[in-house]
């Protein structure tokens, strides 16, 4: 099966064939309760509305769930994976949906470091975050790897179950004949020829700067934003594609990656996880125990 979802593209699979309906239940389930909680380019959305409030905030459980994901990205990146990079996001033209934009002006604009996960103040056990002018969130990035995660989480008990939404996979269980087979893309353009994995209970990620970007004058601006100093990655990446227990650490460490440049290897190392680092001149860079390629 496959769909599209906020602007990205994505598929289904299971290992058998009656076990679909169900698994397509759950994910019409998740994409529905994520979008309504986390969808910036919805006025109704909840994080909408939080975006444009003041004071404490009590949240939905399903805002909670998005930002203990958010947070954990943060966490295991040291806050390269910052969900307040919108005002940067917006300023640099995207503020609407990616389908939508189009060639900018260059026009003047005054970019800072984000504020950081924890100028939220998100209180787990009252379910608020206090929100200040200071303050606004995105989860785009960490809210499709989870919805790739619950979605996989729920059908696997059913049999294996593999999940994909731009970028982000993730595996439960096996394919009908043995580990899910995964192509490793690192453009928008699917050749067909992209070396693949086996990938059985797991999660893989690919994050790169040259893919959903937009024209702001002369300048190609990428999504990735460095929260360090508000601009756009510049990267001596061109891909990085991360393995991992889950989407949601996966996707934080191909984004993270990015902006680690010429140290993402040692900090991928020294964290535990396997990757595969693609270099603008096309050469790779293989990272822990990343699994046997095979030609398409």
């Amino acid at each position: 099966m496959n769909f599209t979802i906020w602007g990205l593209s994505g598929s289904l699979h299971t290992e058998r064939q009656n076990m679909l309906p169900f698994a397509e239940d759950r994910l019409n389930y998740w994409l529905n309760i994520i979008d309504q909680a986390c969808n910036r380019f919805r006025p109704d959305s909840e994080l909408s509305r939080l975006n444009a409030d003041e004071g404490e905030v009590v949240l939905s459980n399903e805002l909670v769930l998005a930002l203990q994901a958010a947070r954990r990205a943060s966490e295991l990146t040291g806050g390269l994976c910052d969900p307040t990079v919108l005002t940067s996001l917006e300023a640099l033209g995207y503020d609407r949906d990616y389908d939508s934009l189009g060639d900018l002006d260059d026009t003047p604009i005054d970019l800072r470091p984000a504020p950081g996960f924890a100028a939220l103040h998100f209180n787990e056990s009252t379910r608020t975050v206090h929100k200040t002018p200071d303050w606004r969130i995105d989860l785009g990035a960490s809210a499709k790897a989870l919805v790739a995660d619950l979605v996989a989480d729920d059908v696997a008990h059913a049999g294996g179950v593999i999940v994909e939404i731009g970028g982000d996979v993730s595996a439960r269980g096996r394919g009908p004949d043995g580990p899910w087979v995964v192509g490793i893309a690192q453009t928008l353009m699917i050749t067909g020829d992209e070396p693949r994995i086996g990938l059985s209970n797991g999660a893989i990620a690919t994050s790169s700067n040259a893919i959903r970007t937009w024209r702001r004058g002369e300048q190609t601006i990428g999504h990735i934003i460095d929260p360090r100093t508000g601009y756009s990655a510049e990267s001596a990446f061109d891909a990085v594609t991360v393995i991992d227990a889950d989407c949601v650490g996966a996707n934080a460490f191909a984004t993270a990656a990015i902006l680690w440049g010429e140290d993402a290897a040692w900090h991928i190392a020294q964290a535990g996880r396997s990757a595969r680092l693609v270099r603008h001149d096309g050469s790779v860079e293989f990272v822990g125990a990343w699994p046997r390629e095979e030609a398409a």
